[in-house]
């Protein structure tokens, strides 16, 4: 008997439906203390004395022990023989779900905390650690509540107002972070933890020269602060000094930390080994976004063999997932033509990709089957699926990966990647539709704009300009500007009408949504030019003219002053940081030169 399909067994084990995110280089803020800490684990017992729960105490303080030790499963087993003596006693709630927690069981941890707080309301540590483990599972408003309960009972606590403000600066209210932490700052200017979450906050708000400044204070006041390390690492990568940033997140690996700490510094080690062209190290630890102690992890419901670097995979059936944001699906879909080649005319290419891609990929690659992942959130984790094969054809596969994965064999170096342009292929009968279409447009040549992603949260949005800078490209003479931008753009381009300035619109198509006709659309124009984002990625990887707008040091030119995963790009990047009105004056000055007006 075959098993139902994965999106049916998905429902049946309550799987709530997700857009997968890409993982992220993120700044630690990060959360001050832990739960079952020594500091927290004594004032629970000091407690526990003033309330004369004396009748529990030998069973709490075996458990208590072993939290110290570390032993989460004895002391799990001991908080739970402490509720079958009294169900209600919010301490041994509480144990229970310290232990669920650092053992990774956060759904059940959760429950803990909540009949925990509701016991003992007046002891605010519970609201504390529960408002850690909300923050770590992405609950940034429910995280700010339990924590500004915990300041209310601990007013100018450190830890607490640390916290608070982390909460509050992952929730964009960057003024407002700053407000949190600056009376603890006056009273406990020694504090680091606080200069380094005030250094976060310019960090997001796309200051990484002023972050420094706090950061280094951070590190003055305690050297061994690996977190402030690190911090300072990605602000000097952002400044375009990789040398420095690298040597700095070295330096913080080596000191003990949490796995999920050391999986996220991980990553971002990668991304700086990538911008210094060190292709090897750089993939290598690129996979520290798939180990399980990374906080954005995703896991893949594929009970076959994973690939490993060095399988041989001729003759092999293989499964490939798409992974990260849309944009990075259709970037690493580069080594695709390769892996073909290297599974030979009796292997089998199978690809689970974003559900908008498929017709597109069906084209590209006819020799391979092309069907839609689902993902999924099952208690708090992000879960990825392939709901179009079923048991007997999942049985069929002899290997799966996810994309990013086979980037260690197949783009190990720079020669690795194509000198020709244009892997994916446009639909012909579309791309003279649009042909057809841009003669109705302004005449002149047409030249597609994006201007932001729509996954530009945090310090992300250092990555693209304001759309006011824009304003020397959109002048320029004799040329007719197409509009590209999806997502919500209407107040742009009426910026643009109220400056004189046109962007044509194209008629009948959804930007978003439309993405095999985008990209038909994208190899009709005669150029496209922005940042990086999930359409310009679909133009470069189809071979069509693209302007691209990089950020300085920016990891996927691996270490080159072009775009090697699109040989026809050219690349616009700042001679310093952010200097956005430089590149655009450039970019300005090529248009003209390339389409001269007549």
């Amino acid at each position: 008997m075959t098993r139902p399909k994965s999106d049916v067994s998905a429902t049946a084990l309550g799987m709530t439906p997700i857009v997968g995110q890409a993982a992220q280089v993120r700044a630690f803020g990060g959360m001050a203390g832990q739960a079952g800490s020594p500091a927290a684990l004594t004032r629970m017992l000091e407690a526990m004395a003033e309330m004369k729960a004396a009748s529990l105490g030998g069973v709490i303080d075996q458990a208590v022990a072993a939290l110290q030790k570390d032993d989460f499963d004895t002391g799990g087993r001991l908080a739970i023989q402490a509720l079958e003596m009294d169900e209600r006693s919010g301490f041994a709630w509480y144990l229970l779900a310290i232990a669920r927690e650092r053992a990774g069981d956060f759904a059940s941890s959760v429950k803990a905390y909540d009949k925990a707080l509701m016991l003992i309301p007046a002891h605010a540590e519970v609201a504390n650690d529960m408002g850690r483990l909300a923050y770590r599972m992405g609950l940034k408003d429910t995280a700010e509540k339990l924590f500004a309960h915990f300041v209310a009972a601990n007013p100018g606590n450190p830890e607490g107002v640390n916290n608070l403000a982390c909460a509050v600066r992952d929730q964009g209210r960057y003024d407002e972070a700053v407000e949190v932490l600056r009376p603890a700052l006056i009273a406990n200017p020694e504090a680091a933890v606080l200069w380094n979450t005030l250094g976060t906050v310019l960090a997001e708000q796309g200051d990484p020269a002023g972050c420094v400044t706090f950061f280094d204070e951070a590190l003055r006041l305690q050297p061994d602060f690996p977190k402030a390390q690190y911090n300072r690492a990605t602000a000097r990568h952002a400044l375009a000094d990789t040398d420095g940033a690298l040597a700095d997140c070295n330096t913080a690996m080596a000191a003990p930390m949490p796995a999920d700490e050391i999986q996220m510094m991980r990553l971002a080690r990668s991304t700086m080994r990538l911008t210094l062209g060190d292709l090897g190290q750089g993939w290598a630890d690129y996979e520290a976004r798939r180990d399980p102690a990374f906080g954005d992890v995703t896991h893949y419901l594929v009970e076959r063999p994973e690939w490993t670097p060095g399988d041989d995979l001729a003759g092999r059936s293989l499964l490939i997932f798409g992974e990260q944001g849309l944009g990075d699906e259709v970037l690493f879909a580069n080594l695709i033509p390769d892996v073909l080649k290297a599974l030979g005319p009796n292997g089998r290419l199978t690809l689970s990709l974003e559900p908008r891609l498929v017709p597109l990929f069906e084209r590209s690659f006819p020799k391979a089957r092309v069907g839609a992942h689902a993902t999924f959130s099952v208690d708090g984790r992000t879960v990825r699926v392939a709901p179009f094969l079923d048991e007997a054809e999942l049985a069929k596969i002899d290997l799966w990966a996810p994309m990013g994965s086979l980037l260690q064999d197949f783009r190990s170096g720079i020669a690795a990647y194509p000198s020709e342009p244009g892997y994916l292929a446009a639909d012909p009968a579309r791309v003279a539709h649009w042909r057809e279409v841009l003669k109705s447009a302004p005449a002149g040549p047409k030249v597609g704009l994006l201007w932001k992603s729509m996954v530009a949260k945090g310090a992300r949005h250092r990555w693209f300009s304001p759309f006011t800078l824009w304003e020397p490209v959109l002048r320029t003479p004799g040329i007719c500007l197409v509009n590209l931008q999806y997502g919500d753009c209407e107040a742009e381009l009426a910026h643009a009408e109220a400056q004189g300035i046109d962007i044509w619109v194209p008629p009948g198509i959804d930007l978003k949504l439309d993405l095999d006709d985008v990209a038909a659309l994208s190899c009709a124009l005669d150029l496209t030019l922005g940042f990086s984002n999930a359409t310009l990625n679909l133009a470069g990887a189809c071979g069509a003219p693209v302007w691209l707008v990089t950020p300085q040091a920016c990891w996927t030119q691996l270490g080159t002053d072009r775009y090697p995963w699109y040989p026809q790009a050219r690349v616009f990047t700042p001679t310093t940081y952010a200097d956005w009105p430089e590149v655009m004056a450039r970019m300005a000055d090529e248009l003209k030169a390339t389409f001269p007006a007549s």
